[in-house]
């Protein structure tokens, strides 16, 4: 079983920069696609970023494209999420998560099975 831990998240000003890393036990992320997804009070968990197993293909939703990042490290065992520009609607608790959607479902929390605890980002005005 994989186990995730997300660490990174801050209170952070309008515009700053912060990091976001996922790391695993227990597998490597090359048999996985990973996932951010982030929950706002309130609100559902909604789809963040994405980067696929194979090829390391990165996908987006369109609130964060253009501001973040995601990417892995050459041996695999952790995720990074770079995120700039920080808006005050970025606050949120980011979890990552990994599993094997195919690619049409790869914006759906259901298709991924592992899941961090989650860490808080909040960004003030």
């Amino acid at each position: 079983q994989v186990q995730l831990v997300e660490s990174g998240g801050e209170s952070v000003q309008a515009g700053a920069s912060l990091r976001l890393s996922c790391s695993a036990s227990g597998g490597t992320f090359s048999d996985y696609t990973v996932a951010w997804f982030r929950q706002a009070p309130g609100k559902e968990r909604e789809f963040v970023s994405a980067i696929r197993r194979s090829g390391g293909n990165t996908y987006y939703d369109d609130s964060v494209k253009g501001r973040f990042t995601v990417s892995r490290d050459g041996a695999k065992k952790t995720i990074y999420l770079q995120m700039n520009n920080l808006r005050p609607e970025d606050t949120a608790v980011y979890y990552c998560a990994v599993g094997r959607p195919v690619l049409s479902a790869i914006r759906q929390a259901p298709m991924y099975y592992y899941w961090g605890q989650g860490t808080q980002v909040t960004v003030s005005s």
